[in-house]
C-alpha cells in the first residue's frame, strides 16, 4: 500500500509538472504571436505615414488662373502654384507624419530590445504610441478641414473653392489624408494590444 501511494504521488507530481510546462509553453507562444503582430503593425504604420508625408510633400501643381483686378479692366491670366507649405494645416500634416514614421522605425527597434523583459520601457512605448495616435488624428483633422474648404469653399466668408482648378493637388492631398488615417489606426491598434497584454498580466 505504501509503495502504491508513493507511485500515485509521483504520478500526480509528474502531471502537475507537465501542466506547468504546458502553461509556460503556451505563454511563450502567446508572447511570440503578440510580438510578431506588434512588429507587423509598426512596419505598417511606418510605411503608411512615410508614404502620406511623401505624397503630399512632393505634390505641386501650377495652373493659369484668370484674375480680375478692376471691374472696368479685362481679366489677366496669371500662373498660380499650389504647394503644401503654402497652408499651415498641410505643413502640420507633413511634419506630424514625418515624426510618426521616424518614431515607428525607432519604436520597432525598442520593441525588439524590450521583448521578454519587464522593464518600464514597455510602458514608455505604450505612452508614446498613444501620443502618436493623438498627433496623427489632430493633423488629419486639420488637413481634412482645409481640404474640405478647398473642395466646397465657404460662401459665408467669400472663400472660393480651388479644387476645381488644382484638381491633381487636391487628389494627392486626399490620398495622403487617407494613408495617414490608416497609419493612426495602426498605432491605435498597438495601444489596444498593449492594453490587452497588461490586462492578461494583471490576472
Amino acid at each position: 500500500m505504501e509503495s502504491q501511494s508513493q507511485s500515485q504521488s509521483q504520478y500526480i507530481g509528474s502531471n502537475s509538472g507537465m501542466d506547468g510546462v504546458d502553461q509556460k509553453e503556451g505563454k511563450v507562444a502567446n508572447q511570440r504571436k503578440t510580438g510578431t503582430c506588434e512588429s507587423i503593425l509598426r512596419i505598417l504604420a511606418f510605411m503608411l505615414t512615410v508614404t502620406a508625408a511623401v505624397v503630399l510633400g512632393v505634390s505641386k501643381q501650377t495652373e493659369i488662373v484668370s484674375m480680375k483686378i478692376l471691374p472696368t479692366l479685362p481679366p489677366i491670366d496669371l500662373p498660380a502654384t499650389a504647394k503644401w507649405h503654402y497652408l499651415s494645416a498641410f505643413v502640420y500634416f507633413v511634419v506630424a507624419n514625418a515624426i510618426a514614421c521616424a518614431y515607428a522605425a525607432f519604436s520597432l527597434v525598442l520593441s525588439f530590445a524590450n521583448r521578454g523583459t519587464k522593464s518600464g520601457l514597455g510602458l514608455v512605448i505604450i505612452l508614446l504610441d498613444l501620443l502618436m495616435v493623438a498627433l496623427l488624428f489632430s493633423c488629419n483633422g486639420a488637413a481634412a478641414a482645409i481640404g474640405l474648404m478647398g473642395y466646397q469653399g465657404n460662401s459665408h466668408v467669400q472663400w472660393n473653392k480651388v479644387c476645381n482648378v488644382f484638381g491633381r493637388f487636391c487628389n494627392h492631398a486626399a490620398a495622403a489624408i487617407v494613408l495617414s488615417m490608416l497609419g493612426s489606426l495602426a498605432f491605435m491598434y498597438l495601444v489596444v494590444l498593449a492594453a490587452l497584454g497588461l490586462h492578461r498580466r494583471s490576472k
